[in-house]
């Protein structure tokens, strides 16, 4: 009898902690938010089922995987982040109001995870730096696989390492803050590169082209479809990729805001109220069914800091992208709730957007948070709001939402047909679930799909599909890529490559030739794009299309760079073949600038840097707050306030705002006290000792950034007291003047 006791204590044991049940937040109001007439936020599921989220997936149940990041700043110095807490969790038991009553731990014992997709029957994650596949066996972790030990920096902040993991609709998984994709193709990982895109958050339209941003930046997007523009290692596309959509960069909080730059003119206005991004994220291109038709498409962007979320208008003219703001005095949510901080937006299964609230105090990273962050968090209390968390729903009043399709038993057919869907995300889904497992019975309805269908977006799924299975041929893409469908025929164009063969020469020259004849843009620049491996296998007979292609834009510059990316190895033959040209009269100062800066990159050999394969790098900031906490936070305080007779204050220290070659000195040959720090005059026992053959020039240029960032009061940066940096450089030259122990005295006699 106590065996068996003993048996069930040990299983409550384990279960407990992988099952939280509780509802959730019961008393939670929306008092405090404001949102766009017609619309409504519900909440889904709150602390204590969730923690600090980040990023979010749903499953083919329509059930919600959350990352949570519990150990980001478990105080406001930022110590303890290195605890393993974070974990991956499973909302289910959905109420009719699609609230959720409880959490099943799905992985745990992480250290800051980021970001995750379901892809591929698994969980793909990160934890950083390394990016994880594993399998799910009935909601637990089966085989994992290391797909990448390098997706992202281990050293940097959390507010710089890659994440989004978002699966585009060419069967590429994109990231922000990365320049690497990745597929699983027949059982094996593959990592390609790709361009560097964003800060936190990554999004897709329909036609497949990406979008981001950066704190400041709330949108920003490429021209052209991934992947599109870098044929060429001697060439970075800088008109086409990382485009800023808007220069509107305006916000409309409710209330004063907290920022950490607030001391700085123009953040604030005279009601101390935020006036632009400061901290944009997870954006979102809505593809839902369940808003009014005007919001399709619609670009959606959080900004955590102003406790609101932005909408955009998307247009897109020609080759070129741009966004208006859908309002100038108000926000599509903006709330006065101050822990309110959305990070990511998500297309949910049912139609409606779904909102990551992060939910806490304390959103600066210490590594850049200032003084006068930190205060103004400490003053209000937001630093006692650490363990919250939520996810919720903004549907419009007016429709229902929408029904989840059962795809985990769904046919092929079904699958095809759901291809036609008005989600974006059953779309998506019912594309991977094809590929996942392999329904090559599926190609004769996507086929019929492509060639028969009036619904382009359908088609352009339904053609990457096929790619997935290994179904294509030239002979059908030729076909596709002449439908008339500018947008499919540009996908097409970009699959054809791929069948570049001697074989295929002729009629890929015909199929050129009669693309051109059409006059259409968007066709014209993918076929310009497409060009570089037909080029490389009969270049007499490609480069006299690229030139007529590049002599009918001269003057755009998207269209330029798609004429240098073709050009892998063939910049020379192309640059005769313009010259030589009897009937070319057409200049381009564009396409005769890049050229010649390619053709100076091939000699000098100097790429894309996407294409370099870097080791994982620490900059100088995080240097500087590794060494700091290691360190220096032992004698001065995890805050810089200064241990009793340890060490003096740092925080508003004079010697910080000072002469940076000063301070350098002092860690170069350690200091002896007393020492007066604001007038106050400070013992401490011992000795600093000497630094200089602990750390390196480089790390002691991080010690000084980090500690000028951190430490440096507001007011001496608001009326540009900042001091000059000191470089590396600097500080090796400084090593060869006399050493030994420093003294108040030795210091007062240096110049500020």
């Amino acid at each position: 009898m106590q065996i068996k006791n003993l048996i069930v204590i040990f299983l409550v044991g384990i279960l407990i902690p992988r099952c939280q049940t509780a509802p959730g937040n019961a008393d939670f109001s929306f008092d405090q938010y404001k949102i766009e007439d017609g619309f409504e936020m519900q909440l889904i599921a709150a602390e204590p089922l969730i923690q600090a989220p980040v990023a979010m997936d749903f499953d083919n149940e329509g059930r919600i995987w959350v990352v949570e990041m519990r150990g980001y700043m478990p105080n406001i110095a930022g110590t303890g982040e290195d605890n393993p807490n974070g974990r991956i969790s499973i909302l289910g038991g959905l109420d009719k109001k699609g609230r959720a009553h409880h959490a099943k731990t799905f992985l745990d014992s992480l250290v800051l995870p980021r970001a995750l997709a379901l892809v591929y029957g698994g969980l793909l994650y990160s934890a950083p730096p390394n990016l994880w596949f594993v399998e799910i066996d009935n909601d637990r972790p089966g085989k994992k696989t290391l797909v990448d030990s390098t997706y992202s920096d281990a050293y940097s902040d959390p507010e710089n390492q890659a994440n989004g993991l978002m699966m585009g609709i060419d069967n590429w998984i994109y990231s922000a803050h990365s320049s690497s994709r990745y597929q699983l193709k027949d059982g094996k990982w593959i990592k390609e590169p790709t361009s560097h895109r964003g800060q936190f958050g990554i999004t897709k339209d329909n036609f497949g082209r990406l979008y981001y941003n950066y704190n400041p930046t709330q949108l920003v997007g490429d021209y052209v479809l991934p992947g599109a523009l870098i044929s060429n290692p001697y060439f970075k596309p800088k008109s086409a990729v990382n485009q800023k959509l808007t220069a509107n960069q305006n916000v409309y909080p409710l209330h004063s805001t907290t920022v950490n730059r607030g001391y700085m003119e123009g953040i604030l206005n005279q009601d101390s109220i935020l006036k632009e991004f400061t901290a944009a994220c997870g954006p979102l291109i809505y593809r839902g069914d369940q808003f009014p038709a005007d919001y399709s498409q619609n670009a959606f962007t959080c900004e955590p800091q102003g406790n609101l979320i932005k909408r955009n208008i998307l247009s897109f003219e020609g080759l070129k992208t741009t966004a208006v703001q859908a309002w100038d005095d108000r926000e599509f949510v903006a709330s006065t709730d101050e822990g309110f901080r959305p990070v990511n937006l998500v297309n949910g299964p049912d139609g409606a957007m779904y909102v990551v609230d992060m939910h806490r105090g304390v959103m600066q990273h210490i590594i850049s948070a200032t003084p006068y962050y930190k205060k103004s968090i400490v003053d209000k209390k937001l630093d006692t709001l650490l363990n919250a968390g939520r996810i919720l729903r903004i549907r419009h009043k007016d429709k229902g939402l929408g029904k989840i399709p059962g795809l985990a038993n769904a046919s092929a057919g079904d699958l095809v047909s759901l291809l036609e869907s008005n989600n974006g995300w059953i779309r998506d889904r019912a594309q991977q679930m094809i590929i996942y497992k392999q329904e090559h019975q599926a190609a004769p309805g996507l086929k019929r799909l492509i060639e028969e269908g009036e619904n382009t977006i359908a088609a352009i799924h339904a053609l990457h599909t096929l790619e997935g299975l290994n179904a294509l041929s030239f002979e059908f893409l030729e076909k596709v890529a002449a439908s008339g469908k500018p947008e499919l025929t540009a996908h097409a164009l970009l699959l054809l490559e791929k069948y570049y063969a001697i074989d295929n020469i002729k009629p890929f020259e015909k199929l050129a030739i009669d693309l051109m004849n059409r006059n259409d843009t968007v066709v014209n620049l993918y076929l310009a794009l497409s060009l570089g491996s037909w080029i490389s296998a009969s270049h007499e007979t490609f480069l006299p299309i690229l030139a007529k292609l590049s002599d009918t834009y001269p003057d755009n510059a998207v269209f330029q760079e798609a004429v240098m990316s073709s050009l892998k190895d063939q910049e020379e033959n192309f640059k005769s073949y313009i010259i030589k040209a009897k009937d070319n009269k057409t200049t381009s100062e564009i396409r005769d600038s890049l050229l010649v800066q390619t053709i100076r990159n091939k000699k000098d050999g100097i790429i894309n840097p996407i294409f370099i394969q870097k080791k994982p790098t620490v900059d100088v900031l995080n240097k500087g707050l590794n060494i700091f906490r290691s360190v220096c936070s032992s004698c001065h305080g995890a805050e810089g306030e200064g241990i009793a007779h340890a060490g003096p204050p740092l925080n508003g220290s004079e010697y910080l705002s000072g002469s940076g070659a000063r301070l350098a000195m002092i860690i170069l040959n350690g200091l002896k006290g007393p020492i007066h720090v604001k007038g106050q005059r400070y013992e401490f026992d011992g000795i600093m000792p000497d630094f200089r053959n602990n750390f390196t020039d480089d790390e002691i240029e991080g010690i000084i950034v980090y500690l000028r960032n951190s430490f440096v009061a507001g007011e001496s940066k608001r009326h540009n007291l900042r001091p000059k940096a000191i470089k590396a450089e600097e500080i090796r030259k400084l090593r060869n003047k006399p050493s030994g122990i420093l003294t108040e005295k030795d210091l007062l006699e240096m110049a500020d």
